[in-house]
């Protein structure tokens, strides 16, 4: 059977039913049509056979109880399309679903409310299906609605047959028109249902086709790993964070949980020939310690005396980091709390091995290590350290962390400074 979560979307805290089936190949929303709510048997008959077919289903309630009682709002195609709009944009926060191709479904007035939202969310929604849709309440939209559109009717239905077909006229993208024949507007006949559940998996696997992973900046990186940390309810909480890159992304954690931040400053230590070949990292603390990759060490011959050697410019790098970015204030106690360690992303994970064994000497009840991406044989080995991983992408196609963000200019300190000075007397 397919899991479920109850949440809630936008201002209004509009309750919404979310199907996540496992290796789900998209996210279909729904938007019901006037008079209905998100519990409307046809749209949950279209929506488990998405889930079957291997597609996450969001159904929600388009309107908020007091809202529904003023029969206005149940026709108010701007304020239904801004409610699908947020949906999609509460999707690209959240962690289950953020890297989804979306897809819209909607039925009756709720087309309509589709419609403007995927004109307004272009760059977002894939494909939409339209069920008996009163297409021509979204006249205005039609002419810049690019992305495919399936408009289902019912034989029978004729008065909203001919309002589909004038619509697909004005579509500037591809549509298609799928006739039930000896159907009616709510498609209660025998097998006519069916023939609109098949038609929209077929319309959503022919256009909804993987995206990837790419976040827009480190800050929505932060926000989608904050949402997933924020369900956890970690307990006495506080960030730690590896600069420079960490940073930006701890901070909007910690903002979210209401915990202090603080920093972990570890450096790699680059082999003599290719800096970018991490033989170890060097981390501070109490005790500053050298983290050794023995694998890459002894491939290339270097013994731990020349390591040590590699290692001093970077704990004069670290020294000069901990004094601009913290001054003179003290560590913040991990001791007893759970400690969450960001960065923007992993790559050989030798520094973030290194603040682990470092964050460890603090004694925190659980340690948890947060990343927007990781490759998955470094998440594996790290994984076992801690105790915790929430990771929301570990692709196997991994070349760098940067190439999974849109903007990752490399932080100067007075960003870094910034950043901390908000979070200075938090403890």
């Amino acid at each position: 059977m397919t899991p479920h979560v109850e949440i809630l979307l936008g201002r209004e805290a509009l309750p919404g039913d979310l199907a996540l089936p496992p290796d789900r190949r998209g996210l279909i929303i729904f938007a019901h049509g006037s008079g209905s709510s998100r519990f409307s048997p046809r749209n949950r008959r279209v929506a488990e056979a998405l889930n079957a077919a291997g597609y996450a289903t969001l159904l929600f309630d388009l309107l908020s109880e007091e809202e529904a009682r003023d029969r206005r709002n149940v026709f108010d195609i701007p304020l239904l399309g801004a409610r699908m709009a947020e949906a999609i944009d509460w999707a690209r926060h959240d962690e289950r679903v953020f890297a989804a191709p979306i897809g819209l479904f909607g039925a009756s007035t709720g087309a309509a409310a589709a419609i403007h939202a995927t004109v307004a969310r272009k760059d977002e929604v894939s494909a939409l299906v339209s069920r008996g849709g009163r297409p021509d309440l979204a006249e205005t939209w039609l002419g810049a609605l690019s992305a495919p559109a399936l408009f289902i009717v019912g034989g029978e239905d004729r008065e909203v047959l001919e309002l589909n077909r004038a619509a697909q006229r004005q579509c500037l993208g591809p549509t298609e028109l799928k006739l039930v024949p000896g159907a009616s507007h709510l498609f209660e006949e025998p097998g006519a249902l069916e023939q609109v559940l098949a038609a929209a998996a077929e319309w959503f696997n022919r256009h909804l086709r993987p995206r990837p992973v790419l976040f827009r900046d480190r800050v929505a990186a932060g926000l989608i790993l904050a949402n997933a940390l924020v369900r956890r309810a970690p307990s006495r909480p506080v960030v730690y964070a590896l600069p420079r890159g960490g940073v930006p992304v701890g901070a909007e954690i910690a903002r979210s949980l209401g915990a202090p931040l603080d920093l972990i400053l570890a450096r790699k230590i680059g082999a003599p020939q290719n800096r970018e070949l991490a033989l170890g990292a060097a981390v501070n603390g109490d005790k500053p310690e050298i983290i050794i990759n023995r694998e890459i060490a002894h491939a290339l011959g270097i013994g731990e005396a020349e390591i040590r050697l590699l290692a001093a410019p970077e704990f004069a790098e670290i020294e000069r980091r901990r004094a601009a970015y913290l001054g003179d204030a003290p560590p913040i106690s991990a001791r007893g709390r759970t400690a969450i360690l960001v960065d923007d992303g992993i790559a050989t994970g030798a520094s973030m091995e290194a603040a682990i064994h470092a964050l460890r000497r603090r004694m925190p009840q659980k340690l948890i290590l947060a990343v927007p991406v990781a490759p998955p044989d470094s998440l594996e080995r790290l994984g076992g350290i801690v105790d915790e991983v929430v990771c929301l992408a570990a692709p196997a196609d991994f070349y760098g962390v940067g190439q999974f963000y849109r903007e990752f200019h490399q932080l100067d300190d007075a960003e870094v400074v910034a950043l901390m000075e908000e979070f200075k007397s938090g403890s």
